[in-house]
């Protein structure tokens, strides 16, 4: 019997989302293709995800090569004996950091765009590529609080995270009557992660997202019922302020 697959990508630290997310789908019986850029980081995940009984393979792939994303996607999607065609897709990538309005450069915005929202389109058009020909499938972006508003110092990142907010808006219009469930979810606080723990070691733990909560509610989306589909939703921990 073949078993279900997904493909996350933007998966970075052991103690991240899009790590979480590969660990959760392995422990629903899912083989995961995990896509980042960073071969290494993402190798340690699916050797953990193996060692521990699942299935899980490392594929290095930039979010902003064009082609980059097309292999990854018909790889994944290749006729496979014991593998069925992925049915659900996250889009997890993205960089932040603060940096003064006068002080952005141009290089830097668009890295920012290029990450954060380019890289969204070019993975939110293989998936609805090879997923609407089958009438079916789950297609997640990661947002954040900028999704919704600009914060100062943020404007790279809120440009790039509001465009990909459109993107899974527009996205959802075309292709939900066609089977395809696109939803956005918007991470309104600082994930419990290695990257925020790395800077901010005071911050404690019920001031923010549990990584494996997050996911949990990625499996959730993904496995509602057609006719109550989630387009976006907001997750913050209760001490948040909104």
């Amino acid at each position: 019997m073949s078993m279900p697959s997904a493909i996350i990508v933007g998966v970075g630290a052991e103690q991240g989302l899009g790590a979480a997310l590969c660990r959760l789908l392995a422990d629903k019986g899912y083989h995961v293709f995990i896509a980042s850029r960073t071969l290494e980081k993402i190798a340690k995940v699916a050797d953990a995800i193996n060692a521990s009984g699942g299935s899980a393979e490392a594929i290095e792939t930039d979010a902003t090569d064009e082609a980059a994303v097309k292999r990854l996607f018909e790889h994944a999607f290749a006729p496979q004996d014991d593998i069925d065609p992925p049915d659900f897709i996250v889009f997890n990538a993205g960089i932040n950091r603060h940096i003064g309005f006068r002080d952005v450069t141009a290089a830097e915005f668009e890295e920012f765009w290029r990450i954060g929202c380019f890289g969204g389109f070019l993975v939110g058009r293989e998936a609805a590529r090879h997923l609407v020909p089958l009438g079916r499938g789950t297609v997640i972006f990661t947002g954040a609080s900028a999704s919704l508003r600009g914060k100062a110092g943020f404007a790279q990142f809120a440009a790039a995270k509001a465009g990909l907010r459109m993107i899974s808006q527009s996205m959802a219009r075309e292709f939900g009557p066609l089977g395809l469930h696109v939803a956005h979810t918007i991470i309104d606080g600082g994930i419990d992660g290695e990257r925020l723990r790395s800077r901010r070691p005071e911050l404690q733990a019920d001031a923010l997202l549990n990584i494996d909560a997050i996911a949990e509610t990625y499996w959730h989306i993904h496995r509602q019922h057609p006719s109550a589909w989630t387009q976006e939703i907001d997750l913050r921990p209760y001490k948040e302020t909104f």
